[in-house]
């Protein structure tokens, strides 16, 4: 199971989609297993189309829950 570091979500004011790598991105043909530094640099979020500059990892430095 992916551990909090390993996940990483949206940061948009609507959306808060968490990607895990756990279950991949059915809709961005990302299979399971893929983290997400992994993604490719052109992979959106399936829910809102933000880039990947606009997650954060849910846990660990400069993650959802330092607050920074």
């Amino acid at each position: 199971m992916a551990e909090p570091e390993e996940m990483c979500q949206c940061q948009t004011t609507n959306c808060g989609c968490i990607y895990n790598p756990d279950k991949g991105d059915r809709k961005g043909k990302i299979p399971k297993g893929i983290q997400f530094k992994e993604l490719p640099d052109g992979w959106k979020c399936p829910v809102c189309g933000a880039g990947k500059k606009m997650f954060k990892p849910l846990a660990g430095p400069g993650s959802v829950m330092a607050g920074d």
